[in-house]
């Protein structure tokens, strides 16, 4: 396979989850921090920052902390 396809192999995997797709669909009305993503989909720290990893490797979505919070 050519890196071509690779990727965008890859890239349809990180979509294929309904999760992300929602994290995805929050996001693109309005930058939130993760505590209120925690709280839109009723679910914890970890599991968050687990889907954010795998945006973030597929530069999907981009993260700024201010302080003690995270904004995607």
């Amino acid at each position: 396979m050519t890196e071509e396809v690779t990727y965008y192999a890859d890239l349809f995997k990180v979509l294929s989850d309904e999760t992300r797709l929602q994290i995805l669909q929050l996001l693109s009305k309005d930058q939130l921090c993760a505590c209120d993503i925690i709280e839109e989909f009723n679910i914890t720290q970890p599991t968050l920052s687990y889907h954010m990893k795998i945006l973030r490797d597929k530069n999907l979505v981009v993260t700024q902390r201010e302080g003690n919070r995270v904004y995607v």
